[in-house]
């Protein structure tokens, strides 16, 4: 392959087990040192990311810089044992382990970086927080710094199932690439795995299991040299302002309108060749190199304009800005509050209490995890209470988190809470700008800022935006998530106060500064294309099929299919995801996932599918999952798991 060599290897870790890893090398192929950029994954490198990462790597080789794409242990090509979940102690031990391997080859400088999105994100903060030595600098993209509150499983602390469920025990349950062996040892190492949700429904509170692996609010931790990127429509985002205010060490701050995705490849765009950034990065970090980057601004940060609520926005108005500071220093906190006649007025109104009917199907519009672009809001505020401003009389930009002050109870518990905050446009398009949500019960990790007596303080995710002039800002409050959240137990109805001492939003206002710098990136280049490697299909959920019937139950789901053609075969993937509720009976939700992945080789056909399903009662959730392993249409290995846990809140 023209500029970059790729080499497979084995890095032995001190218990004996070898972890698998792609090396892509400049084109000299080693001969002269360079520094290492680390990317570590369950994904499996050698089929299901295999593509992705030739792309990727492409581009640092060309630049001097070899990349190590390594499997975690018990994943892909990588020996040993399954873990027991998501960034465990052993990872992180086999981690430094690995960068300490790579730092002593021959065709590396000894200095190593760690980057990566998502999981490769949280482990490379991770990992930075146990210093090894030859670690220089991390690059987290679409990271999180909070595995309770702001990871896939608990969002805001409440309990959430979607596509990553179905996905990652499927995945776990596959033999190496490409020969996929079926021997009793691999098979029970990895088919016969305990699925990970089982531990994520058991551990429904914050707590040590959460703690082990999550930077906040221990942030003085953090003292390598971090580069952090996040999108306005991922769900990762909070972390990036909270690291740059509280980490000691260097932080340097990307975010831009993209949803859980690399910069250079982002739909909703404008994409950007982000990668330039990362090298003069590195360049500075790991070749001591005097690229400029540290005395520019720290946060380089997307402004988002008004967009209609349209999930097939290809491209998001807005420009780009520098700041020294996220919120900015001349950052004014204005506060709005809501009134008995549906106002979101500068001063407070008469002392009212408005009631709100808890209905468990309400939210669906709003999105599965505060990410991704959203449609028109109107159906999920018509089961909201909704407080509008007057039209605006010039524009007025928000960057930062806005807050929601509640002062609200209900006649039963638990009961959660949410608000959204959108903007009107003349025509009466309601657009998601951002939203969040809590539990009613006192949380000492994220109630940061306390609440006037009587109120709980709701945080919405971080966001920039700007109101234009004739549009209105609103607030909607509800019970109600759903499918985003389950819904709790049972039919209730809220009351929130107003007035004086009641509900209000609370807004970051950001005044203009004219002559702030305005960065200027390239295009991405043309798609990188590996010659071995064709794909196809989009396994990303983001169009639903959303039924309310005559029985009043409702229905949301969605079927996705994705597959690769290599030289030595083919793999092809379908998930399916179906969430159902009643509004009368909202404790007996349900889900049902299925997936299924048909691996066609020279001489036999292999299909491991799963089920899975999860439903609730007033007391209980009950999960239930099934595994099957046909060869040539023959069933020859099964597994099924069946457990019944506690709602702890939830």
């Amino acid at each position: 392959m023209s500029g970059m060599v790729i080499r497979q290897d084995s890095i032995p870790m001190p218990d004996g087990v070898r972890l698998a890893v792609t090396l892509y090398l400049p084109e000299s192929g080693g001969a002269e040192p360079v520094p290492a950029l680390l990317e570590y994954l369950p994904y499996r490198k050698d089929d299901a990311m295999l593509a992705r990462d030739q792309a990727l790597y492409a581009y640092l080789a060309a630049r001097g810089y070899a990349g190590a794409r390594v499997d975690i242990r018990g994943t892909g090509r990588s020996g040993g044992a399954l873990p027991a979940g998501e960034y465990t102690e052993q990872e992180q031990l086999d981690a430094e382990s690995v960068i300490g391997w790579l730092a002593r080859q021959p065709w590396c400088s000894g200095a190593v970086g760690m980057w990566g999105i998502s999981w490769g994100g949280f482990n490379a903060i991770q990992v930075a927080l146990r210093n090894p030595p030859a670690l220089k600098a991390i690059i987290a993209v679409d990271a999180s710094d909070d595995l309770f509150h702001d990871d896939v499983h608990y969002i805001d602390g409440l309990l959430h199932l979607d596509e990553y469920a179905v996905m990652i025990d499927q995945l776990n349950a596959l033999p190496p690439a490409p020969d996929f062996p079926l021997d009793e040892q691999t098979l029970a190492g990895r088919f016969d795995s305990e699925p990970w949700l089982l531990s994520w429904l058991g551990q429904q509170q914050d707590g040590p299991y959460w703690r082990r692996a999550s930077l906040r609010p221990g942030y003085g931790r953090l003292t390598v040299p971090a580069f952090l990127i996040g999108g306005w429509y991922d769900g990762y985002r909070d972390s990036v302002p909270r690291m740059l205010a509280a980490c000691p060490g260097p932080v340097k701050v990307l975010l831009g309108p993209w949803t859980h995705s690399f910069p250079h490849d982002a739909v909703p765009g404008p994409a950007i060749e982000w990668r330039a950034d990362a090298v003069r990065w590195w360049d500075h970090w790991l070749k001591g190199a005097d690229t400029g980057i540290m005395a520019e601004p720290p946060v380089t940060v997307f402004v988002r304009h008004w967009h209609p609520p349209d999930t097939g926005l290809t491209e998001i108005p807005g420009q780009w800005r520098t700041e020294d500071a996220l919120p900015p220093a001349r950052t004014r906190q204005q506060t709005l509050f809501g009134t008995a006649d549906g106002k979101l007025a500068e001063q407070p109104g008469a002392d009212a209490a408005v009631r709100l009917g808890y209905v468990a199907s309400a939210g669906a519009e709003a999105g599965h995890w505060w990410g991704e672009l959203t449609v028109d809001q109107r159906g999920a505020d018509a089961f909201s209470l909704v407080f509008d401003s007057a039209p605006l009389d010039a524009e007025t930009e928000v960057l930062g988190f806005p807050q929601v002050e509640i002062h609200g109870s209900s006649d039963v518990e638990p009961l959660h809470w949410f608000a959204r905050l959108c903007d009107v446009a003349p025509d009466g398009t309601v657009t998601l700008v951002t939203g969040g949500g809590r539990a009613a019960a006192a949380d000492p990790l994220r109630d940061s800022a306390p609440a006037s007596p009587g109120g709980m303080m709701l945080d919405l995710h971080v966001t920039s935006w700007v109101f234009g002039s004739g549009h209105k800002i609103r607030l909607s409050v509800s019970n109600a998530m759903w499918p985003m959240i389950w819904p709790t137990p049972h039919p209730a109805t809220a009351t929130v106060r107003l007035g004086q001492g009641g509900t209000r939003l609370v807004l970051p206002v950001v005044p203009a500064e004219p002559g702030r710098p305005v960065p200027e990136f390239g295009k991405p280049g043309p798609a990188y294309q590996p010659a071995d490697v064709r794909g196809w299909g989009d396994m990303v959920p983001v169009r639903w099929n959303l039924l309310r019937d005559e029985t009043g139950r409702t229905s949301i789901w969605w079927r996705g299919s994705s597959g690769s053609q290599f030289s030595w075969g083919k793999v092809a993937d379908e998930e399916y995801l179906r969430y159902e509720v009643t509004d009368a009976d909202p404790a007996h939700a349900s889900a049902r996932g299925e997936a299924s992945t048909q691996v066609h080789l020279e001489d036999r056909l292999l299909v491991f599918s799963s089920v899975l399903e999860l439903d609730s009662d007033e007391t209980c959730l009950r999960y239930r999952y099934r595994r099957e392993l046909r060869k040539d249409g023959a069933l020859i290995r099964e597994r099924s798991w069946q457990r019944t846990f506690g709602r702890e809140g939830q």
